[in-house]
């Protein structure tokens, strides 16, 4: 309870039996009370010890003799310990030395004689006749008791030691001078020894005064015979009998009263002289009503140590009712004990008044047993209310105060907290609070300080208990949130929640990694065994896991639900694209952020998550099933053709405006609908614009934020988007190349045009110029959408049309000399005009074509180049058209 007392000092340090000693030191107990014990060389001096402070005490010492240790002895330090010795000596006092001490006087040296009662005969002299000055300085006790054990140097003693009285008496004396006191003490013998008659003759007057006294006391009793017979005491005593029964008849009532009175009297001395013990029944009832335990331990333990081997039946029947009551401030303390909730310094303090009452049970393994009961109690019941609160699928928590303490939900989720979120809020609250107090209160109990002997085994049972704490607390949000990572056993266990909808949960997930991360923090502050904190570890590491891989399927729904309203962005870097593609990326790189904040940072004790093959596999799974999803929705914008601004909108297809296509959202009405063929160019530009910039975007922004490089789904996703470009170039191609080409066959023999007859050509015919226009008309519809989209179509178009004249060419049969020129004149021009968007297929077309036609003369050539001349300048608006470009030159195909 308190450190033992310490003697450091005494004043003075020897002293004979009365000695007034001033001892120093430390711990001597806060209160007069806390002394309860000293002893000064083994002699118990409490009666008169004076406790003045913590460090100092007065006291009388006893009778004792020699070195010893002083000892205090305190109510909550125990017996101490002394660093000084106390010597206490006697001194030998003669009849004329003043003392303040009764003391037995020496038997006096009488001289026989009539004067020899005079003072000055009690004067003890020296045995040797010699005189004692210059022996002042006495000689070392501690070395006479060395040089003569059990001796003495009282001559009257029967261990009386000749060299321990010289030492003592004569060190400084000569040795002549011994010698002649030593001839002294011889004479003085020789002297006693005369005979009878030299006795008789020095002490005659003595003698004669006892002979005239021995004769007076014949006399009288020779007169008391005669008188009162042989035997007076007789009659004497029979008198004295007669006046004792006479007196008592006298005297009897009074005597009784007396005895009476002196018995009350003794009773109230005994009762005010042990009120402590007789008054401490209702002393402790007080004091346990005011819940002042210390004072009624103090007092326990010190009627205790008092009377607790009294054989008093009056005192063993207080003992007995004292006792009671401490039995019953022992079980409610035990209960106090017990009933949580209750702070570790209180569980303290009632350990350690049941251990100073001497509790047979062990109150520190009763406290972490109801502990560990009451936080395995409080998961139950969390789990419990939470789980029946969501059993009912319409129910939604509206409560969001749980939720301050981490941080607060989304806004636009104030009022829908799902259970499941609310449950893992509470429950990382209630074992951040908990927890560290059983673990406390453990530390406490196997370190000693609760001074409870630790019985075999408890080490064992503790650990236990903290990993079924830690399962449990684990296994239920597992249940509650990830219920596919528990084995089968645990299902049944725990029961199944109906788990929330992806948009409901999903805003809450990085709270919830807040909130048992933070649980995580606090649990690793404790110092807790790796094998609890990898419980945690693991929980841990399957939520990360999961709420990246529900973030990203959030997103994917996002992108499912992202609106497409065919407006064209002329303003900016990469024109002819609309909004969908920048929602698209703003959703990666906001998911991205999201994941890289709450999932990817690593806090104590975490592993990068990316180093888990099974999180980097999910991660890439995710990331493919993101960009898919935008995939589909361009598909599906591309496949959709109902929608198509004609006049005969159908009433099924008008319903169809402005909703969802294939899970899809479109965001138009019927009066700004762009027509099919303009839908398929905004979609083309989309993917485009998707495939060689968002990507590259996306892929540099999962770099930034600590991610592997996605190469492997974007280059999946490239490929996808590859394939739908070219699906949507055919779909345009057949809604744009085929009129066009359909109508150069009718247009070339027009009029019943033939290659055999006789002309004279002075132009390019009809159809050519017809396909010029119509290739400008091409060229102009695909520029007000997209310029970088010329070089994707008009090649495929020009290549179209090249094909198409090689055809109509081979199935020419004869050609007239007018007819060839006519056909060199119309082929020539086409090729001098889509030269820009013609690629080698094309051009080997319209060589081939060429070569089909029979061959001119210089003179017949010449009427060809001034028609190509002619052409030129009449048509050089629509020359221009196809080779002047607005936003910078098109790349000639290499295909």
């Amino acid at each position: 309870m308190a450190p033992p007392p310490v003697v450091t000092g005494l004043s003075p340090n020897e002293g004979l039996p009365g000695t007034r000693i001033t001892i120093r030191g430390e711990n001597f107990g806060s209160k007069p009370t806390d002394l309860i014990g000293l002893t000064i060389c083994g002699f118990d001096c409490l009666l008169s010890a004076e406790w003045k402070s913590p460090n100092k005490i007065i006291a009388i010492s006893g009778p004792v003799k020699g070195k010893g240790d002083v000892i205090v002895t305190t109510r909550l330090g125990g017996v101490g310990t002394c660093n000084v010795t106390f010597k206490g000596y006697h001194e030998t006092i003669g009849p004329m030395k003043e003392s303040a001490v009764w003391v037995e006087e020496t038997t006096p040296l009488f001289v026989w004689g009539r004067h020899s009662l005079s003072p000055s005969s009690y004067q003890q002299e020296d045995p040797l006749g010699l005189s004692v000055e210059g022996n002042d300085k006495k000689f070392p006790e501690d070395d006479l008791i060395t040089y003569f054990p059990d001796k003495s140097g009282d001559i009257a003693a029967g261990n009386f030691s000749p060299g321990w009285f010289l030492l003592e008496n004569h060190h400084a004396t000569s040795f002549n001078d011994l010698q002649a006191g030593l001839n002294y003490l011889r004479r003085k013998v020789e002297g006693q020894k005369e005979g009878q008659l030299s006795f008789l003759k020095a002490n005659i007057g003595s003698v004669m005064d006892q002979i005239d006294t021995l004769v007076n006391l014949k006399e009288k009793i020779e007169c008391d015979v005669a008188k009162f017979g042989s035997e007076p005491t007789l009659k004497l005593e029979k008198s004295i009998k007669e006046s004792e029964r006479e007196g008592r008849k006298l005297f009897d009532d009074v005597l009784a009263r007396r005895d009476r009175a002196e018995k009350t009297r003794n009773a109230l001395n005994v009762l005010a002289r042990f009120r402590f013990l007789f008054c401490l029944p209702c002393v402790i009832d007080r004091n346990i009503k005011k819940g002042e335990y210390d004072i009624v331990i103090n007092d326990y333990i010190r009627v205790k140590n008092l009377f607790n081997k009294t054989d008093v039946p009056i005192f063993q029947s207080a003992l007995n009712e004292v006792e009671k009551r401490i039995t019953d401030l022992k079980k409610k303390l035990l209960t106090d004990l017990q009933t949580m909730p209750i702070t570790v310094e209180q569980q303290k303090r009632l350990i350690r008044y049941l251990v100073n009452l001497d509790c047979t049970e062990d109150p520190a393994w009763k406290a972490i047993e109801s502990r560990s009961a009451y936080i395995n109690k409080n998961i139950k019941q969390i789990y419990g209310e939470h789980n029946v609160e969501k059993t009912d699928p319409k129910s939604k928590s509206n409560s969001t105060s749980k939720f301050s303490k981490y941080n607060p939900p989304p806004q636009n989720d104030l009022n829908t907290v799902p259970a499941n979120v609310n449950f893992i809020d509470e429950i990382c609250l209630s074992i951040s609070e908990t927890f560290p107090d059983l673990w406390k209160i453990g530390q406490a109990y196997f370190s000693g300080e609760l001074r409870v002997k630790v019985e075999p085994g408890r080490h064992v049972e503790f650990k236990h208990i903290v990993m079924t704490i830690m399962e449990s607390f684990c296994k239920s949000i597992r249940s509650s949130l990830i219920p596919n990572t528990l084995d089968k056993t645990d299902k049944t266990t725990l029961g199944s929640w109906t788990i929330p909808e992806l948009e409901e949960v999903a805003p809450f997930l990085p709270e919830i990694l807040r909130c048992v991360r933070s649980t995580y923090i606090a649990l690793i502050k404790l110092d807790l065994p790796s094998e609890a904190l990898d419980i945690v570890s693991s929980l841990l590491l399957d939520l990360r896991i999961h709420c990246m891989s529900t973030l990203f399927k959030q997103a994917a729904e996002q992108i499912k639900q992202l609106n497409e309203n065919w407006k064209i962005d002329f303003s900016g870097n990469h024109v002819g694209i609309t909004e969908l593609p920048i929602k698209f990326e703003r959703i990666i790189q906001d998911v991205i952020q999201i994941v890289k904040e709450s999932v990817l940072s690593t806090e104590q004790r975490e592993t990068p998550l990316l180093e888990n093959p099974t999180a980097h596999k999910e991660l890439d799974k995710q990331i493919e099933a993101v960009l898919v999803s935008f995939h589909n929705a361009l598909n599906n914008l591309s496949s959709d053709e109902s929608c198509d601004d004609d006049e005969d909108t159908s009433p099924v297809v008008s319903q169809l405006i402005g909703t969802p296509i294939n899970g899809y959202r479109t965001n138009y009405t019927n009066n700004n609908m762009p027509i099919w063929e303009h839908r398929l160019l905004i979609t083309l530009s989309n993917c485009l614009y998707t495939k060689n910039v968002v990507f590259d975007n996306i892929l540099k922004k999962f770099k930034e934020s600590g991610f592997p490089a996605p190469e492997t789904p974007v280059k999946n996703a490239k490929d996808k988007l590859d394939v739908l470009e070219r699906t949507i170039l055919e779909k345009y191609l057949e809604q744009k190349s085929d009129p066009l080409v359909g109508t150069i066959e009718p247009s070339m023999y027009l009029g019943r045009f033939d290659w055999d007859i006789e002309i004279t050509p002075n132009s390019i015919r009809p159809y050519a110029k017809e396909c010029i226009n119509n290739l400008i008309h091409v060229h102009s519809e695909v520029n007000s959408i997209s310029s970088s989209l010329l070089e994707s179509v008009l090649p495929q178009v020009v290549l179209t049309i090249a094909e198409e004249l090689y055809r109509l060419m081979s199935c020419v049969q004869n050609f007239s000399q007018g007819g060839a020129q006519q056909a060199r004149a119309d082929i020539s021009a086409l090729q001098i005009f889509f030269d820009h968007y013609s690629t080698p297929k094309a051009r080997s077309y319209f060589q081939e074509a060429l070569d089909i036609i029979p061959p001119l003369e210089n003179a017949e050539a010449t009427v060809v180049q001034d028609i190509l001349r002619q052409c030129k300048a009449r048509m050089r608006i629509q020359l221009l058209c196809l080779t002047s470009h607005a936003n910078g030159p098109v790349k000639k195909r290499s295909h």
